[in-house]
């Protein structure tokens, strides 16, 4: 079995992957413009700083290019942001971890400092998190539709049963209302 069979094609959770791409999109996006706006040099490493982050020319086309992905992603919306959010969030964290070995050395080709290796992280953890909140965890609720898609039988199961409460239900309001209406219509005796 794939992870791509157990996913539910629409759901209410399509909102959160939505958003959550568009907003991270659109922070890569402003940092990367910012780096363009101020004419940096591709390869420089000088330690020029925007928004408290060192950067240069090739960083700020690496944050447009992966800003303009996340908000193409919130775009689509559905399972393919929240694809895209566990994937662009996973290559973060591992770029971060990465970034940290090679600070201060000749092989730092994007001018990362430490703030850089922070945000990186930060950012990383909250692209993941928007992409795997309520698909991933051992404890997703019976309605979830995930749940439902990785447990069919249980969830017919349940379907089933609640199926057949609500029929017992209805079969027993009927009865309900008539002994009611005979309670109020009942006439009063004594005085």
């Amino acid at each position: 079995m794939r992870l791509r069979d157990e996913w539910p094609v629409d759901h209410r959770l399509a909102t959160v992957y939505r958003y959550g791409a568009g907003l991270c999109g659109g922070v890569l996006l402003l940092f990367g413009c910012l780096g363009f706006a101020d004419e940096l040099s591709p390869f420089g490493t000088d330690g020029t700083r925007i928004a408290g982050m060192s950067t240069n020319g090739l960083l700020s086309l690496i944050s447009v290019l992966f800003g303009l992905l996340l908000i193409g992603g919130a775009v689509v919306g559905g399972n393919f942001a929240s694809t895209l959010n566990m994937a662009v969030g996973t290559l973060f964290l591992l770029s971060g971890f990465g970034h940290v070995f090679v600070l201060d050395r000749s092989a730092n080709i994007l001018d990362f400092g430490m703030s850089n290796v922070i945000f990186t992280f930060v950012m990383g953890l909250l692209i993941l998190t928007f992409g795997m909140y309520g698909r991933v965890t051992g404890g997703l609720s019976h309605d979830n539709p995930y749940w439902r898609r990785r447990h069919p039988r249980q969830a017919a199961r349940e379907s089933l049963a609640a199926r057949r409460r609500e029929r017992a239900r209805a079969a027993l309001a009927p009865a309900r209302d008539a002994s009611a209406g005979l309670r109020t219509t009942r006439p009063r005796t004594g005085g």
